[in-house]
């Protein structure tokens, strides 16, 4: 009886000892980017184009082609790490179709972040630089 016991607690044991040491043989999973606010992630050369080029003409000065681009962005929906008012400034992302300025949103914070929403506010994602840069 002992040794039916035993012996079936040492194949027990093997079997799982091989159905981890086959799970564990899979690659490790690439890194995931992470930004500094906890905020999913996005990096540049994802974002659509009309963004991209947002950030060119943050990056520029301008000019804009929306009257409130630059605005103080007031983080009423508090998703963005909070700082005092004034910290933040919203541009247009345009949205090629729409006559108006559409959903989407790049925020910048006066620490040189950069967030972009595409549904107004609802969500945002960090924009990272690409990683080859």
């Amino acid at each position: 009886m002992l040794l039916r016991l035993l012996g079936a607690l040492l194949s027990l044991g093997l079997l799982v000892g091989c159905s981890s040491a086959a799970s564990g043989a899979r690659a490790p999973a690439a890194p995931t980017p992470t930004g500094t606010s906890g905020l999913p992630v996005v990096r540049v050369s994802e974002l659509p184009p009309e963004a991209r080029e947002t950030l060119r003409l943050i990056a520029a000065g301008g000019p804009f082609p929306y009257e409130k681009d630059g605005a103080v962005f007031g983080n009423f929906e508090r998703i963005l790490p909070p700082h005092k008012r004034g910290y933040y400034r919203e541009y247009t992302v345009r949205t090629p179709g729409e006559d108006d300025r559409g959903a989407r949103r790049i925020v910048t914070g006066r620490g040189g972040e950069d967030y972009y929403t595409d549904d107004h506010y609802a969500s945002f994602r960090e924009v990272l630089p690409d990683a080859d840069r």
